[in-house]
């Protein structure tokens, strides 16, 4: 088949053309990147910003002994010590991983979520510079989510804090930990919703919502502004497929710090005890009322002798402020409470019959009727134990504040366990310990109730 004339030229068009341009291309650089600058401004970048707040990352690890045995008789140590059977009983281990926040260089202190270190019987912090520190468990407190380490205070980076009650819906976050594992892992959002409560996850919640992707292993790791300062601590996620859908949840700031502070100081959290029952406000309530807005709570109920009576309140009143500042619900109420120490003083403006008035009160001690342990014996000193209660049918004996490194915490006990035998025995009150710990010669079992979960704590 022959070609004609102009069918030649008008490939030989092409072929030049092509040429051309290959020679154009092979002339320009083999990649092109984005400008660092436009009209004589430098883009923007997180990359400063991490640089200072990366340091301050670290990684938890936890190693816990899970014991086992073959037949349920071998897992009550009454029966062991009754049998002269050995104390000791096979181990197996569980690790797990998280992220944590160093917040004092000086004190070596790290924050985490109590749920990462949670039955740890060993903390591991790995740090940005790859070494791997022990770590000593201050304290927790399960209620809010929030556990306090200590690391030896070397060459250590900590984030500043900012005030996370400026915090606006839209402010920019960068969410920075180690999900799957992964290291330093940066993501970015914006503040999706702020105060959120009723989600179930924890006993005190007023959480900051962002779209920074959030995901296992992110937890205890911090929410940063585009200054580099702490907002929040990542904690939870929904996702009601398994995955980030972009709903993510961390604790502010400024609750973090209260917490942290009490359990510095104390070991463990301080809660104070009102004495007041509250509901939300309800469209008819606000007419009622003839109130401007939704914001406050009604007052359902005043317990008899309590602080909360002291101080003047009745049912029916409702609380529009504490401490001179809005209340925004029963919730964010019950958080402000939950939150304030036992002697601390509470002003409060509420409305009755349609006036403001102003009251004032104090917190007061919810262990001021126990008793020492020390009372009823050494091996029980530290403690402070309750009158029998009878919650969900079960008499036990509650317990109250523990000390660090007393006999009684040495012996498993924690701040609002409920104890419901001793030495495999049943009691019937604070005295009964004492006098089963005296018949067994020891203390060698506590059964106890710790949350929703039933624990063995047995002496080794």
């Amino acid at each position: 088949m022959s070609t004609s004339l102009p069918a030649m030229t008008c490939i030989r068009n092409l072929i030049h053309a092509f040429v051309l341009i290959s020679l154009l291309l092979s002339a320009m650089p083999s990649h092109a990147g984005l400008p660092t600058a436009v009209d004589g401004q430098p883009l923007p970048s997180l990359a400063p910003m991490l640089e200072r707040a990366v340091p301050a990352v670290v990684n938890i690890s936890t190693v816990s002994r899970i014991e086992t045995a073959d037949h349920p008789l071998l897992r009550d140590p009454f029966f062991r010590h009754f049998f002269d059977l050995p104390q000791e009983r096979q181990q197996r281990k569980s690790n797990s991983l998280g992220s944590g926040i160093v917040v004092d260089a000086k004190r070596g202190l790290v924050l985490t979520n109590h749920h990462v270190i949670a039955k740890a019987s060993g903390i591991g912090v790995g740090m940005h510079d790859g070494r791997t520190l022990d770590a000593e468990l201050i304290g927790a407190d399960p209620d809010t989510d929030v556990a306090v380490l200590r690391i030896p205070a070397a060459d250590l980076t900590a984030l500043p804090f900012a005030d996370s009650d400026a915090l606006k819906v839209g402010d920019f976050v960068v969410a920075i930990g180690n999900p799957f594992g992964l290291s330093q892992t940066v993501t970015s959002g914006i503040v999706s919703g702020l105060g959120r409560t009723g989600l179930g996850i924890e006993g005190y919640e007023s959480f900051i919502q962002t779209d920074a992707s959030i995901n296992p292993g992110n937890s205890g790791g911090p929410l940063v502004n585009l200054r580099g300062e702490l907002v929040g601590m990542n904690t939870a996620i929904l996702a009601p497929g398994g995955g980030n859908i972009g709903i993510g949840f961390a604790i502010p700031v400024n609750m973090i710090r209260s917490i942290m502070e009490q359990i510095v100081e104390h070991g463990a959290v301080r809660r104070g005890l009102f004495g007041v029952g509250v509901q939300d406000l309800t469209g008819e309530l606000i007419a009622a009322f003839d109130l401007e807005d939704r914001a406050g709570a009604l007052v359902t109920s005043v317990e008899k002798g309590s602080a909360a009576a002291d101080a003047g309140l009745r049912e029916g009143d409702i609380i529009l402020m504490v401490n001179d500042k809005p209340v925004k619900g029963s919730a964010d109420l019950r958080n402000r409470f939950g939150l304030l120490r036992v002697g601390e003083k509470v002003d409060l403006t509420i409305v009755r019959g349609g006036k403001e008035r102003r009251l004032s009160g104090t917190i007061a001690d919810p262990y001021r009727d126990f008793v020492p342990g020390e009372r009823l014996s050494p091996l029980l000193a530290g403690a402070l134990f309750g009158d029998l209660d009878r919650r969900g049918g079960i008499p036990a004996v509650p317990v109250g504040t523990v000390e660090a490194d007393s006999p009684a915490w040495n012996a498993g006990l924690r701040e609002g366990d409920r104890i419901l035998q001793v030495n495999g025995q049943g009691i019937g009150g604070p005295r009964d310990l004492a006098a089963l710990v005296r018949k067994a010669g020891g203390l060698y079992s506590l059964r106890i109730q710790r949350g929703d979960d039933l624990i063995l704590l047995a002496r080794r």
